[in-house]
């Protein structure tokens, strides 16, 4: 890249940075396509809706008139959203908008007449201004609803709302680690829930299925993850985890509620896998391409019920194994005629992404609107679904790297 195109660069980075000290969340589409009018280009931000079925155009974008929103499948920024890989359709150039792994969506850039999107400068410009706006889209959402609520397509329940507050991003990546995680109904959710966290070299992962399907549910779902992120937080390990769980949900409701689930941690070092499961369909191990097995060990009663007691069971990973924890809305939503979504049809799911070669987040995409298409779109039960892959190197391919020479 020469001095020139350096600093052009560096002008976009440096106007970008300024704009954005003091913008509320729904001025930044605006100050990225200030930012990038700069350098001659349009720009356009479109964020992916709960259900991730469609991208939706961010007002404050140049032009300003675009399409309100653009399907996910069979359009090129539906593509660059699946795929993760930048791609130019004439004088259009379609960018993928990520923080870290998790995506936000996709940006469109619309540059002059004969431009080379190959070319280093070009590349590094694009790079440059679709990190900041997606690590500033991260940092600016909790401090304003405007970019939330452009994700929303229907109305939200309470219970929704609550629970939803309360999830991490749906998907991290880290040097040999990539997780991801996706919870359908988005609009009308009750008592599911997941988490992961990495501390000091280990992946801490758990997901959880309290009883109910109303507000009272999604309450006990709360307190089962405030009691495993204090536990966590505290430095317990399994067995302290699960009995301070069984405490606080079984104190507040006098062991009438309870809640299934597993709750893991991985060595990113090692690969292994020490797991605890309250009652909760066993964990998939996915090797090679291939559901190798069920983790049916680390068996106890259900979280609220017990006294904390029970085995902790091991697995030893290989490098690209992938961990899959999963709730029984999956395996057990029905279509109209009563038939189980079940087992087969999850590994069968997994297996077809593995041979595709796709990320964990675009398969668990995948996976949940086939469930969701397995019920005619009515959910009986609560779905979710965490995927850790392990020593895959997947985390360094959420973006190209940087054009060299």
């Amino acid at each position: 890249m020469d001095d020139s195109g350096g600093a052009r660069t560096l002008s976009v980075l440096r106007s970008f940075l300024d704009d954005v000290h003091e913008a509320p969340p729904g001025e930044l589409p605006a100050v990225v396509a200030r930012a990038a009018g700069l350098t001659g280009w349009g720009a356009r931000m479109y964020l992916v809706d709960y259900e991730q079925r469609v991208l939706v155009c961010a007002p404050g974008g140049t032009p300003p008139e675009p399409p309100d929103v653009l399907p996910i499948e069979g359009t090129v920024a539906g593509r660059v959203f699946q795929r993760l890989e930048p791609l130019s359709q004439g004088d259009t150039l379609w960018v993928p908008l990520l923080d870290g792994v998790h995506r936000f969506g996709v940006i469109e850039l619309l540059l002059p007449e004969g431009t080379d999107p190959t070319d280093p400068a070009v590349v590094d410009r694009y790079r440059l201004l679709a990190h900041v706006a997606g690590h500033m889209i991260a940092a600016k959402t909790p401090y304003g609803d405007a970019l939330t609520m452009l994700s929303r397509r229907q109305r939200r329940t309470v219970a929704s709302e609550l629970l939803w507050s309360l999830l991490p991003p749906l998907t991290f990546g880290c040097p040999g680690l990539v997780v991801s995680g996706i919870l359908e109904p988005c609009y009308g959710v009750a008592a599911d829930a997941f988490d992961y966290n990495v501390v000091d070299g280990v992946a801490h992962l758990a997901v959880f299925d309290a009883t109910g399907h109303d507000l009272n549910g999604t309450l006990v779902a709360a307190v089962t993850l405030a009691a495993y992120r204090n536990s966590r937080r505290e430095g317990l390990g399994l067995f302290e985890t699960c009995a301070a769980i069984d405490e606080a949900v079984g104190e507040h409701w006098d062991r009438q509620m309870y809640v299934s689930g597993v709750l893991a941690q991985l060595e990113l070092a090692t690969g292994r896998l020490r797991y605890v499961n309250a009652g909760h369909p066993a964990p998939l191990l996915v090797r090679r391409g291939k559901v190798v097995k069920q983790l049916g060990g680390g068996r106890r009663i259900l979280l609220g019920l017990g006294d904390g007691s029970g085995e902790v069971a091991e697995e030893w990973l290989e490098p690209d194994d992938w961990a899959v924890l999963y709730t029984d809305g999956v395996t057990e939503a029905r279509d109209p005629a009563g038939r189980f979504y079940g087992l087969e049809r999850l590994a069968d799911q997994l297996e077809r992404s593995a041979d595709d070669a796709r990320p964990a987040p675009e398969t668990l995409r995948r996976l949940m609107h086939e469930v969701l298409d397995h019920q005619r779109g009515v959910l009986q039960d609560d779905a979710t679904v965490l995927v850790a892959q392990w020593a895959s190197g997947r985390e360094r391919q959420f973006w190209p790297h940087p054009t060299e020479g």
